[in-house]
């Protein structure tokens, strides 16, 4: 996350909105300080089933209670004087390898996200325990895998007590936004970029029609919600609470029948079948590459992968995927990005199928998800997590798309990519005698008849050794494995 800086340990984004502690980066460790306040609640979560359960099956990130010798060398560290001083209890967390966010994921991974936090919320349930946040950014993801972090969530039940505050939340963070996703085919990078807290019923009651207002899903969930919000007083919901007081089995068997009847709607939500993007068939697509090119650019990117053994990749323009596999199955933790959601939610899902560690996010390299939140300090860019995260970059049939569709120039596209790698690349470089660059250059051909391969090698020395090149058999493209120079 985007720390502010406090001595040698850095404050996790949003963290200062939680009044029970604060999360820290610190030498590469995550750190959590819990305040008085939070004690009871957390470890009583700590000793639960469902934690013990969560935590092996490695969907709670992994927490062990600092002793005080090794609490007392961290908080030696922390400024005197800061709210940070004095805290119960010290923790480290397991530390995911990158940080993601929900406006990032395609529909697919929110649904996971989703079903996780409501199957934490179940299980807590029948050990007394609830859970006050549900919002998205509780989860990150471990390659494909879904990871609850947030442990100061959970908190004692009042046993009699049948309604469920997070209910709202989650409904406006994950249920609207992926309903709305599905039905009218909005990016989630759109509903959720700027609206931390999701979408309330009536704001999108406003983007359905009036058809759609009517379907079941549409009708339970924002229609009517919407329709009724302004006769609700806020003042209200604590004589509701005190109504509804009721035996602790009945409420228990109340909250039980929401979680059911929630993930129902959520299991209900799905994109349509059959729907695709323009570029879902690109690696079947017979005009980009024969089957000799291919196999071709399949053994230099294995050759890489085996020569350098890079143990973290960014695969940019990854499409669906399949030479972030190829790394996977080499033994690389794979970040895999791409503009189109239709391919990375498909990748995601055979990633998560094959075990393989791969996290897919929706981002365009043009146009990376920027700072945000607080300051725009709560959610760093993508670019400020990325750079220097990685010792191998991949971007395969994308530096031409860059060059003509984005207007970047070859010199800000090499600096991006030393940026992002600390030693290799594989770039592959498409010259605009190629079919396809000449497609996409369309009337401004005229424009890009300096992009040669020379030059391309010139610009590359700039900033990089060249270990060694291919030209595909019979074409108009070119496979470079860069090493980084040292500055």
């Amino acid at each position: 996350m985007n720390p502010h800086g406090i001595g040698q340990i850095r404050l996790a984004g949003g963290s200062f909105r939680d009044p029970n502690g604060v999360l820290f980066r610190y030498q590469g460790r995550t750190i959590r300080l819990v305040k008085k306040d939070g004690v009871q609640d957390l470890t009583a979560f700590l000793g639960s089933r469902t934690a013990g359960t969560f935590t092996q099956t490695g969907r709670l990130a992994a927490t062990q209670i600092l002793d005080p010798a090794q609490a007392a060398s961290i908080l030696s560290d922390i400024a005197p004087g800061s709210k940070l001083d004095s805290p119960e209890l010290v923790l480290e967390h397991e530390t995911i390898p990158f940080q993601s966010y929900p406006y990032e994921w395609p529909f697919e991974m929110l649904r996971a996200a989703a079903l996780l936090t409501l199957d934490l919320a179940e299980s807590a349930l029948k050990e007394g325990i609830g859970l006050k946040d549900a919002a998205p950014y509780n989860v990150l993801f471990r390659g494909p895998d879904a990871v609850f972090v947030d442990l100061l969530s959970f908190e004692k039940r009042n046993a009699s007590d049948p309604i469920w505050l997070a209910c709202g939340q989650f409904e406006r963070t994950f249920l609207i936004p992926l309903l709305s996703s599905a039905e009218l085919d909005l990016p989630l990078e759109m509903l959720l970029l700027t609206k931390r807290d999701g979408l309330y019923p009536r704001d999108a009651y406003g983007i359905f029609g009036p058809a759609k207002r009517l379907k079941p899903a549409v009708l339970s969930s924002v229609t009517m919600p919407a329709l009724l919000e302004h006769r609700k007083n806020p003042r209200d919901f604590e004589s509701d609470a005190k109504r509804l007081a009721c035996r602790a089995e009945k409420a228990e068997f109340i909250l039980a029948a929401l979680f059911r009847r929630l993930r129902k709607s959520i299991n209900r939500i799905s994109t349509p079948k059959g729907r695709a993007s323009r570029w879902s068939f690109y690696m079947l697509d017979k005009e980009s590459y024969r089957e000799e090119q291919f196999e071709e650019k399949e053994r230099f990117v294995a050759e890489a992968l085996t020569e350098f053994k890079p143990r973290k990749v960014l695969d940019i323009g990854c499409n669906t995927g399949h030479f972030s596999r190829i790394a996977a199955r080499e033994g690389a933790s794979v970040v895999a990005i791409d503009s189109d959601t239709r391919v990375i939610g498909k990748l995601w899902e055979s990633a998560a199928v094959d075990h393989l560690d791969i996290l897919p996010l929706v981002v365009n390299i043009a146009q990376p998800s920027p700072p945000m939140g607080w300051r725009n300090k709560e959610m760093p860019s993508f670019l400020e997590r990325a750079k220097g995260n990685f010792d191998a970059v991949f971007m395969l049939a994308v530096i031409h798309h860059l060059l003509v569709t984005d207007r970047i120039p070859l010199h800000e596209i090499l600096d991006l990519i030393a940026e992002l790698t600390s030693k290799v690349a594989v770039l592959e470089f498409v010259s605009s005698n190629d079919p396809m660059f000449r497609g996409i250059a369309n009337v401004n051909q005229s424009l890009y008849v300096d992009v040669t391969n020379d030059k391309f090698e010139r610009a590359c020395r700039e900033r990089f050794d060249i270990v060694r090149s291919l030209r595909l058999s019979s074409s108009e493209r070119w496979l470079y494995l860069l090493r980084r120079k040292v500055a």
